[in-house]
C-alpha cells in the first residue's frame, strides 16, 4: 500500500494516575488546538473524582518515595532525563505545535527542560546541606535541623510554558521526596500527558507523579480544599483563581507557593523559565525537623563530644 493511501494512526492521550493511564472518570474529552486554531488531539477532561483518585495514589506512594535515600531519588530523576533525551523529537513536535514555536526554538526549550531535570536530579542529596545543619545552643546538647518533605503537593502547571515550565515545577517537588498531583496547562496539555508516558517507563514509582488535564479551575478547587493535600503550587492560576484557592487551602493550613504577578493579558505565569531556577522551589515544600540530643562525657578528664 502506498503512503498516499495510508490513514495515520491518531494518538489517544490519557491521564496518568497511580502509574496507570485511565480515561477521565466522566468520559469527557476536549479539543486541543495549535496556535492557529488547527486541531491537534482530544485530551481527557478530568473531573473532581479524577482529582480525588490522584490524591489517593499520591498519598499511597508518599511513604516509599519519601523513605528512599536522597541519592536513590537522584538516580531515578536522572533516569527520567535519559528517557526524555531518547524521545526528544516527539517533545519538540508537541512543544512546537502547542506553543506556536519554530522547530529550532522548540528544540531549545526541550533541551533546556531536559537539562533542568538533570539539574534538579543533582540537588536531591545536596539540599539537606543548605536547608539543615547543626544549631549552636547554650547547653550540653546537640541541636540538629534536617529538612523533610511536606507530603502530597498539588501543582498547577504554567499555562504558557507547556514543557520547560512544567518540568520546572514538577522536578523540585519530587526531588525533595514529595509526591505530586499535577494539573497540566489547559490549552497545551499534550507535552504533560506525554511526560506521563516517560515517567511510566522510567524508575519513578507509580503515584509519585499524577498528571491531570482539563479545566484548571474545575480540578484545582477540590484539590485546594482536599484535607489530604498538604501543599499547593499556584503557578498556573490567574489572580482571581489564586485568591480563591489560597482561601480554600487555609482550611488545613496547606503550604502555598504563590504565583508570580500577572502579566498584561492576565496570565499568571509571567516567570522567565529560562532563568536559573535557584533553590526556592526545592525549599518551598520542605518541613524542618529539629532534634535535641544530650552530649556525654568521655575519659577521665571529662572531655565531651
Amino acid at each position: 500500500m502506498s503512503d498516499q493511501n495510508r490513514l495515520g494512526v491518531f494518538k489517544t492521550y490519557k491521564l496518568y494516575v497511580g502509574g496507570k493511564f485511565p480515561r477521565s472518570e466522566s468520559g469527557r474529552v476536549y479539543e486541543v488546538t495549535d496556535s492557529k486554531g488547527q486541531w491537534l488531539a482530544n485530551a481527557p477532561q478530568s473531573s473532581r473524582k479524577d482529582a480525588r483518585d490522584a490524591v489517593v495514589a499520591a498519598r499511597k506512594a508518599f511513604g516509599g518515595w519519601s523513605g528512599a535515600t536522597a541519592y536513590n531519588r537522584g538516580q531515578v530523576l536522572y533516569r527520567v532525563a535519559e528517557m526524555l533525551e531518547g524521545r526528544k523529537e516527539q517533545f519538540v513536535r508537541e512543544v512546537a505545535a502547542s506553543e506556536g514555536l519554530s522547530k529550532s526554538k522548540a528544540a531549545a526549550a526541550v533541551d533546556a527542560a531536559i537539562d533542568r531535570w538533570v539539574w534538579y536530579a543533582g540537588w536531591t542529596d545536596k539540599i539537606g546541606q543548605i536547608a539543615g545543619g547543626a544549631n549552636p545552643v547554650a547547653g550540653p546538647f546537640f541541636n540538629l535541623s534536617t529538612p523533610e518533605p511536606t507530603g502530597v503537593v498539588a501543582v498547577l502547571a504554567p499555562q504558557k510554558s507547556s514543557f520547560l515550565g512544567l518540568v520546572s515545577v514538577i522536578a523540585p517537588v519530587i526531588a525533595t521526596g514529595n509526591t505530586a498531583v499535577v494539573i497540566a496547562s489547559a490549552d497545551a496539555p499534550l507535552p504533560a500527558l506525554s511526560l506521563g508516558e516517560v515517567l511510566a517507563t522510567s524508575d519513578v514509582p507509580g503515584g509519585v507523579v499524577n498528571i491531570l488535564s482539563g479545566a484548571t479551575a474545575e480540578i484545582a478547587v477540590p484539590l485546594a480544599a482536599h484535607q489530604d493535600v498538604n501543599a499547593i503550587d499556584l503557578t498556573g492560576a490567574d489572580a482571581a483563581l489564586a485568591k480563591e484557592l489560597e482561601i480554600a487551602a487555609a482550611d488545613n493550613l496547606k503550604r502555598v507557593l504563590r504565583p508570580q504577578p500577572v502579566d498584561a493579558d492576565g496570565a499568571s505565569d509571567s516567570e522567565d523559565w529560562t532563568a536559573s531556577p535557584g533553590t526556592h522551589r526545592l525549599t518551598a515544600f520542605l518541613e524542618t525537623k529539629t532534634v535535641w540530643h544530650p552530649t556525654g562525657a568521655l575519659g577521665a578528664a571529662g572531655s565531651s563530644y
